[in-house]
């Protein structure tokens, strides 16, 4: 299962990175476009859901890589059982705002699939397609909080590298 859920963060890191290159090459077509004389429209609109999909899909592999930013203040005064009944409480909390946050980006892409909802822009592109970015990315991200909250309470949840440089973490 370990292997699955490292390799579900991985791929999940990938597909941001790819999405920023999708962004990269919106811009450039947009660019070359202008330069050149010809009609390229709906890049903007395009780079701006694979923009939102980076983002979403990067919110995993950040969360794993003790990249998303804590508040040590508090984190460094503590230690031992005090100090895991706070990472305890917030991994909770993490957890179900995140579940929350999951649910309703995955009825959003149902909801814009049922309606036919389609974007205002020239590219008329059917929304539920670059919502699904999101909703895997917040699905994703959901997954991660919980693995993250079973390892605390497992005790096997590693120190991240901001608790390694002054918040000792038992």
């Amino acid at each position: 299962m370990r292997k699955f859920l490292d390799g579900l963060y991985t791929a999940s890191g990938w597909l941001a990175g790819i999405s920023m290159v999708g962004v990269l090459l919106m811009v450039l077509l947009t660019i070359f476009s202008r330069f050149f004389g010809f009609a390229a429209p709906g890049t903007d609109a395009y780079a701006g859901y694979a923009m939102a999909g980076a983002g979403f899909l990067a919110l995993a592999s950040a969360l794993k890589h003790g990249e998303h930013i804590r508040v040590t203040l508090i984190l460094g005064m503590l230690k031992g059982k005090a100090l895991k009944a706070l990472e305890v409480t917030a991994l909770s909390v993490a957890t179900v705002l995140s579940g929350f946050l999951a649910f309703y980006a995955c009825r959003l892409v149902w909801q814009s699939w049922e309606i036919e909802d389609i974007s205002v822009s020239i590219d008329a592109t059917p929304l539920w397609i670059p919502q699904i970015l999101m909703a895997v990315g917040c699905v994703i991200f959901f997954i991660a909080f919980c693995d993250e909250l079973v390892l605390e309470l497992r005790g096997l949840r590693k120190p991240r590298a901001a608790d390694a440089e002054g918040t000792p973490h038992e």
